[in-house]
C-alpha cells in the first residue's frame, strides 16, 4: 500500500537484514561508477584541451569530458547492475537467503560460467541511455557551479 507498508512487511518477514538485502551489489556499483566518472571526466576534459580541440574552460570541453565519462560509467557499472538486479530479484527462502546465488561473487562466477563475460554486460545500451545523459548533465552543471 505504501513505502512504510513495504518497510514494515520486509521487517516482519526478514528482520533488519531484509532491509539491507542486495547491498553487497549496490555499494561496489556506486564506488566503481563514481570513481570512473570523476577520473575519466577530468582526464578527458584535459585531453581535449591539450589537443586544442576546445579552449580551456569552454563548455564544449566540459561536454566532451562528460560524454567520455558517460561511456566509462556505463562500461564499469553495467556488470554491477546485472549482478545487483539478479541478487535483488532472486527468490529467497524463509530466512531471506537467496535460492540462486550465495552472494555477489557467486553471482558473478555463475553468470560468467553460464553466459560468458558478455553476460555481465546485458543491457549496456539501456544503461548508457540512462547514465550517459545523467553523467553529462551532472558533470556539466558541477563544473559550471565550481567556476562560480
Amino acid at each position: 500500500q505504501s513505502i512504510s507498508g513495504a518497510f514494515e512487511s520486509l521487517y516482519k518477514q526478514h528482520g533488519v537484514a531484509g532491509l539491507w538485502r542486495g547491498v553487497t551489489g549496490a555499494v561496489p556499483r556506486v564506488a566503481v561508477g563514481s570513481a570512473a566518472q570523476l577520473a575519466t571526466f577530468a582526464s578527458a576534459k584535459d585531453w581535449v584541451c591539450e589537443r586544442q580541440w576546445f579552449g580551456e574552460g569552454s563548455w564544449a570541453a566540459v561536454l566532451a569530458g562528460g560524454m567520455v565519462s558517460g561511456v566509462a560509467v556505463a562500461v564499469t557499472m553495467t556488470p554491477f547492475d546485472v549482478v545487483s538486479t539478479r541478487l535483488y530479484n532472486q527468490p529467497v527462502d524463509a530466512d531471506g537467503t537467496g535460492k540462486l546465488y550465495r552472494g555477489f561473487l557467486d553471482c558473478v562466477l555463475q553468470i560468467s560460467s553460464k553466459e560468458g563475460l558478455l553476460g555481465l554486460y546485458k543491457g549496456i545500451g539501456a544503461v548508457y541511455l540512462r547514465l550517459g545523459p545523467h553523467t553529462v548533465l551532472s558533470l556539466f552543471f558541477w563544473d559550471e557551479l565550481r567556476k562560480m
